[in-house]
């Protein structure tokens, strides 16, 4: 049994939080090499209060998932006590519901406040916060009231050290956790010196834990640097942002890993937990750097695909046989929840093993076409599809209604039309009626829609002809019927009422 403890911000070493660089294959890894605590890249809450969290069977995994698909956040148990889920928000409310949506699948929560890129801060969140102090503990407060993971946030340095220090006594009064301070100000980039006198004032300054962050530049280019950075801070614990990016075995104690087996292990979470490719190429190309220019760089670079990724680096049969188990888990819990839903369903409904393949009818002709009219022909309502979408596949299930009865296809279909073509089969053939197809000889809807089609080609002569001869032009006697809508003169057996 795991015992879930409060999270200790003191003497740890720490992934910094990175945009397109957190995600969970460098988490994971980082976690493996030796960080104590990972924090995924910044997410902004507005996309997050779009999200629906799902149970990944196959993955084993928790995805926080878009309307488009798109999978916006994913977790994993391995990293459900280490990992902060830092996010970008202005609104207290709204950073609230976000914490609360995610609140039991990770650690804590970190409210970005010192990015200072565009995307950030136009929207009033990142850097944009530290201008608005009042903002600022209305949005620490609400959450460490409405939450009961920890919070934390990460700042960037105030134009003096007394104006910082100040700002960070109050944020402390709000009861967070932690603080991180990235040592350098907002318009300031990773080049200039990172200012470790301020963030010893801060740390000197407040009882809570400060997390110092910005030395990869100036610093840590080994294991043992991070320790001298933490001294020159005075701070409690390191957190490492690009050193960690581009071999994220810094945290290793016993020294780092050579680079192309640290990259080797990051494409085996990429392709263990289905990372886009997109990710992972950009990932490993921060971690290439000045390499990009080798073959292997180049192979890298013109990579549209993750086996591709693997065929650059030599891992193919890891591919494929990652993919291969991946196929046979998913093929597995698909039997396994059809087996389930056959169990649960109505007992009354009537059953088959059939799917449409639409090579077999003539040209716009469908099983749907000659249901609905055998219904007109014998008086019935029309029928009723009723369709559902499974989770796990996304695949489609239809059961038609006619006359009271229910009638479905045991095997689930791709496409809601399909899975409804698939019902009306069953349908049919229950009752002993013509489906349309083209081995049952001739067929009745497609004389009638040439007999359709022939008398609009002869009012079109006539409207033409009366044109011709200077006549007004007329409407057509009648329009082209719904074929569907008129009795059927088919030999179709009748049902017992």
């Amino acid at each position: 049994m795991t015992v879930n403890t409060p999270l200790c911000f003191r003497g740890k070493n720490i992934l910094a939080p990175m945009v397109r660089v957190g995600t969970l294959p460098m988490r994971l890894l980082a976690l493996d090499y030796g960080a104590d605590i990972v924090y995924c890249e910044e997410l902004i809450d507005i996309k997050m209060m779009q999200c629906k969290r799902v149970v990944n069977e196959v993955l084993e995994t928790v995805d926080f998932v878009a309307p488009n698909e798109r999978v916006v956040f994913r977790t994993c148990e391995r990293e459900r006590h280490r990992v902060i889920f830092q996010m970008g928000s202005a609104d207290a409310e709204r950073a609230l519901a976000v914490a609360k949506l995610v609140e039991s699948d990770v650690a804590g929560i970190d409210i970005n406040m010192g990015c200072p890129k565009e995307y950030s801060t136009k929207g009033g969140m990142g850097a944009a916060l530290l201008s608005d102090p009042d903002k600022i503990e209305s949005i620490l407060t609400t959450l460490v009231k409405g939450i009961c993971k920890p919070v934390t946030c990460k700042i960037r340095i105030l134009p003096s050290v007394e104006d910082t220090v100040n700002l960070v006594k109050r944020i402390e009064k709000t009861g967070i956790a932690a603080i991180a301070v990235h040592g350098r100000k907002k318009e300031e980039r990773p080049q200039h010196p990172v200012h470790c006198d301020v963030i010893k004032a801060i740390s000197e300054a407040v009882s809570i834990p400060v997390i110092a962050n910005g030395g990869s530049h100036d610093f840590i280019k080994e294991y043992t640097d991070i320790e001298t950075f933490q001294k020159a801070t005075a701070a409690s614990s390191v957190m490492i942002a690009r050193a960690a990016m581009w071999n994220p075995s810094i945290f290793r104690k016993e020294g780092p890993f050579p680079l192309k087996e640290v990259m080797q292990d990051y494409i085996k979470y990429a392709v263990r937990y289905d990372n886009h490719y997109t990710n992972t190429k950009y990932c490993l190309c921060q971690m290439l750097r000045e390499q990009l220019e080798t073959a292997q760089g180049k192979k890298l670079h013109a990579a549209q695909s993750t086996q591709e990724i693997c065929e650059a680096f030599e891992m193919s049969e890891f591919y494929k046989e990652t993919t291969a188990v991946f196929e046979a888990k998913k093929t597995s819990l698909e039997t396994k929840k059809q087996d389930e839903d056959d169990q649960i369903e109505d007992p009354d409904v009537i059953k088959m093993a059939v799917r449409f393949d639409k090579r077999e009818y003539p040209p716009q002709i469908t099983p749907k076409m000659y249901l609905l009219e055998w219904c007109r022909k014998e008086k019935y309502p029309q029928p009723i599809y009723e369709t559902v979408q499974r989770p796990l596949d996304r695949l489609f299930c239809s059961v038609v209604t006619v006359a009271d009865q229910k009638y479905r296809s045991v095997l689930w279909d791709k496409s809601k039309k399909l899975a409804e073509q698939a019902a009306a089969i069953v349908c049919l053939r229950t009752l002993g009626v013509p489906e349309g197809k083209l081995c049952e000889g001739e067929n009745h809807l497609i004389n009638k829609r040439k007999r359709e089609d022939q008398e609009l080609k002869r009012e079109d002569q006539e409207c033409l002809d009366n044109r011709d001869h200077g006549k007004d032009l007329a409407e057509p006697s009648h329009k082209k019927a719904n074929f569907a809508e008129e009795n059927s003169d088919m030999n179709v057996p009748k049902m017992q009422r």
